[in-house]
């Protein structure tokens, strides 16, 4: 019996089925939006909310000025940034690289645009920083191969009313 046991194997082992979803996080902060089969996008949506919420968390902290404020607010803030990005970083990727539209490639650093680009957009959601939410997966028709059903999972464009 498996009572307890979440999470899919996907008949790797540990260290296999980590670095798969290592590189899927990481290519679903640096593109927003990735096709992959549909076992292994619902997997991820529990990776990729868990890592906006840790962000999300921080509250006034993650887009605070911290020129403005004065030194005891200002090593907290900081403290709290940094323990939140280290954290993330420990799963995510430093780097990806991706392709622009010219022909160039552009290194992106994907804990930067994860605290300063993705994770500021859901800050006015209802319950931010209470975990979820922030992904959609849409089903897809299956493979030509081999038949495995397709999935897309995308963080949410907008934040949403209330």
């Amino acid at each position: 019996m498996r009572h307890r046991k979440a999470g899919r194997k996907f008949g790797r082992n540990t260290s296999h089925r980590r670095a798969m979803f290592r590189n899927l996080a990481g290519n679903l902060v640096l593109h927003e939006r990735i096709e992959t089969t549909e076992a292994k996008a619902k997997e991820l949506r529990r990776i990729a909310e868990r890592l906006i919420t840790k962000a999300t968390r921080l509250g006034a902290d993650l887009t605070a000025d911290v020129g403005k404020l004065d030194d005891d607010n200002r090593s907290l803030v900081l403290a709290r940034r940094v323990h939140a990005q280290r954290t993330v970083a420990q799963f995510l990727p430093p780097r990806l690289a991706r392709t622009l539209s010219d022909g160039t490639i552009e290194e992106v650093d994907l804990v930067h645009k994860l605290f300063h680009e993705i994770a500021p957009r859901y800050m006015e959601r209802v319950g931010a920083g209470k975990g979820g939410g922030y992904t959609r997966i849409i089903k897809r028709v299956a493979r030509k191969g081999d038949n495995a059903p397709r999935a897309i999972i995308e963080f949410l464009s907008a934040p949403e009313a209330a």
